[in-house]
This record gives structure tokens, sequence and C-alpha cells, in this order.
């Protein structure tokens, strides 16, 4: 499934970009840049890849996947080709620490066995957008797809129980990083301001990609990097 998504958004891309071609020769190449801020929303556990390691770890440590919600930043610098085909390039940021313990067990002092789950994704993603209603100056809603190179460190840091050794607990920082190639998916609108130069923007994308782990360290081998942005940006053009 995922090696067909993949096949899929690079045919959409690749649709997307013959419809650039001619377009260059009878219309000008208008460039925008976007910021924006929001919410990255890992996906949820019914929707997880297998062999996940949260859905190993949720059993063991008092934690849920929605935890890993939290803020991200990205920037974006558009190409548009006439009024109804776009080509993005942009990257974001997101990072997010969520302490855990264990569900079932306590130290000898009746205290929690503590840790830290801290996950960090910085992907550099390529789209286009197809602009079917509207125009620069009017409201403008679009859908579009692509391509994300999602560089990602995941870490558990704290103390963790042995339970091939009568249970003892000790302290360790297991640390996990690459790079993951995903599709993009996404739609949103603009809503001008005053003209055609500002405007303010929302949108939802989807990224996908999933990142390997030694099981050495981890509970499971895998550690989805999939989940839905909801940013709000405001956009300059030039």
């Amino acid at each position: 499934m995922y090696r067909m998504s993949r096949f899929l958004t690079l045919g959409v891309l690749a649709v997307g970009l013959l419809g650039i071609a001619p377009a260059t020769g009878s219309a000008q190449v208008v460039q925008s840049l976007n910021l924006s801020a929001g919410l990255f929303m890992p996906r949820g556990e019914e929707s997880r890849i297998k062999n996940d390691v949260w859905l190993a770890d949720v059993p063991i440590f008092r934690f849920d996947i929605k935890d890993f919600t939290g803020r991200e930043v990205s920037g974006e610098w558009n190409f548009a080709f006439g009024d109804r085909v776009e080509l993005g390039v942009g990257g974001a940021f997101y990072q997010r620490s969520v302490p855990t313990v264990y569900r079932d067990y306590v130290n000898k002092d009746r205290s929690e066995i503590q840790s830290d789950f801290k996950l960090r994704l910085i992907p550099a993603q390529a789209v286009v957008r197809f602009l079917p209603f509207g125009k620069p100056g009017r409201f403008q809603p679009y859908v579009g797809a692509g391509l994300g190179l999602v560089s990602w460190r995941y870490s558990e840091t704290g103390d963790f129980i042995d339970f091939n050794d009568n249970n003892n607990v000790y302290r360790a920082r297991y640390v996990a990083n690459g790079t993951a190639l995903g599709p993009v998916l996404l739609a949103g609108f603009r809503a001008p301001l005053n003209g055609d130069i500002y405007a303010l923007t929302f949108e939802g994308r989807y990224q996908g990609g999933q990142g390997s782990l030694a099981t050495s360290d981890f509970l499971d081998s895998k550690l989805d990097l999939g989940g839905t942005s909801l940013r709000v940006g405001f956009l300059i053009r030039f």
C-alpha cells in the first residue's frame, strides 16, 4: 500500500509538471512566500503501520498517541504558472516530548518509574497545487499532492525495567534517527486581503513515511511518521 501511494503521488506530480510546461510560454511565473503555524497530529492507533513502536509501548506505558499532537511551523516558496497550477517547495519543524510511566509497575519505594518519549520531524516537501476556481485577489480553494523527505529523530529516555533480570530498574537513553520518503496530500483555501498581494491561508496536509528502529533498544522495529497538519498562514506574492 505504501509503495502504491508513492507511485500514485509520483504520477500526480508528473501530470502537474507536464501541465506547467506549456503554461510557461504563455503566462508569467508569479512567486509567493507562505509562512504558517499550526498543529501536527500523528496517525491514531487504528491506522498506524504494522510493527509500530507506539502500538507496542501503549499497553506498557501510560500515554496516548494523541499526546504527541503538537505545534508545527512551516514555510513554502511557490511558483504559480497561470491561475490554475502551482509548484511549492518548503519545509516544516515539529518537536514534542511526552512524559510517561509504567502502567502496572512502580519502584520499590512505590514511586513511579518515569521516562520521556520525544519525537522530532523536519520534512522537506515538493507539491503541485491545482486551483480549479477563482484567481489571485479572490477566494481560492485548492487541492494538491507531492512527495516529502522527512528527517526524523526519536528517543526514549529515563528509567526502564529489565524483565529478564529480576525486574531490575535501570536508567538508559535510546535514540534512533534517519530520513524517510513519503507521499503528501493537501487541501485548503486562500482568502485575499485587500487585493492580490496578501492572503490568509488555511490548509490541511497529510504526510506519510516510516522509520526503522533497532529492536535491541525499542519494543518494535518501526515508527509510523504519518500524520495530519492543520496550518494557518500568511501569503505574500511577488
